[in-house]
């Protein structure tokens, strides 16, 4: 009995349990149809996204290990329906010139490495054969092709159904308080060598205080921070500068705003009561968002079929 007919073998003897297994059975993790997705192709699909989540939760564990958990379960359903979509293609008739495939290989290897010779020594140091390399890009390929065929690519979505989402999520488009301010930034530091960052701010506000200069002059010459004019929500703000902005209108400077790390100086430029976004300032972002839904619900319809009629099973 071959390797594959093993797999199949395991597959159906242990149907009623293999979800309870801690450790698949010879490292795989699905079958489809004649193919294997071991625990091995997983981890390496996740090395860099696993490397990145190491490095966001390095302080909290727990949460990487479950963050890391979600990633590989992600990651096998996308292998799992990669492997559905080119058995598809196997069994549907559809055919792929080989002529076809060797002109889509020299343009991935001309948008990635120039030349075959820089490509064959790249691929080596990761790992991979010029002819793994040429089956990953047939497989790109035919699987972009099936799903543009099968999913609706611009799937149309009508002004009521836009305006119908918006009044339901009313609460997404509403904004805090906001202020549109410049700050004078002096940070703090232990070099005694340095100006007192608190005198030097006292010092502004005086010369503001009496008009001797203007805010802009002040701001050029002193801030050690060059972001220009900045729109913030007044909650986002730290609470030292939310609680002087808020006394301020539109055109006034704060005296002094003394935190841990800097002293401050503000000046705002407007300000904008709490509101909900306009219709017409989000409709491009909510269009988008239905587009993805819609595109998202496609797709899983066309792989829900295909896996009622491909054989398949999760270790």
């Amino acid at each position: 009995m071959n390797f594959l007919r093993k797999v199949f073998a395991l597959a159906l003897l242990f149907s009623g349990v293999a979800t309870a297994w801690a450790d698949p059975p010879n490292g795989i993790r699905a079958v489809v149809h004649d193919s294997v997705i071991t625990a091995d192709e997983v981890e390496l699909s996740i090395a860099m996204a696993a490397e990145r989540l190491s490095q966001q939760y390095a302080s909290r564990p727990e949460i990487f290990q479950k963050k890391l958990a979600e990633l590989r379960e992600a990651k096998l359903e996308e292998l799992v329906d990669r492997h559905l979509i080119l058995h598809e293609f196997k069994t549907a008739g559809y055919s792929l010139p080989e002529s076809v495939v060797d002109e889509l290989v020299q343009e991935e290897i001309h948008a990635q490495f120039r030349d075959r010779v820089t490509a064959t020594k790249s691929l080596q140091e990761q790992g991979l054969t010029y002819e793994k390399f040429r089956q990953q890009t047939r497989d790109r390929f035919v699987i972009t092709a099936l799903r543009q065929k099968n999913v609706i690519s611009e799937p149309i979505i009508s002004p009521h159904k836009i305006e119908t989402y918006y009044a339901a999520h009313l609460d997404d488009f509403k904004l805090d308080d906001e202020v549109k301010l410049r700050l004078i930034v002096l940070n703090k530091t232990n070099d005694p060598a340095l100006p007192d960052p608190r005198k030097m701010a006292q010092e502004i506000v005086g010369k503001l205080n009496r008009k001797d200069a203007t805010f802009d002059e002040m701001y050029k010459t002193y801030s050690q921070r060059s972001k220009g004019v900045e729109t913030w929500q007044m909650s986002h703000l730290r609470k030292e500068l939310a609680e002087a902005a808020a006394k301020l209108k539109a055109g006034e400077h704060s005296d002094v705003v003394d935190t841990s790390d800097a002293c401050y100086v503000i000046l705002i430029e407007e300000t904008h009561p709490a509101h909900v976004k306009a219709l017409n300032d989000v409709r491009a972002d909510i269009e988008k968002d239905l587009l993805s839904q819609e595109r998202a619900r496609l797709e899983k319809q066309w792989i829900d079929r295909l896996k009622k009629k491909t054989f398949y099973r999760y270790f």
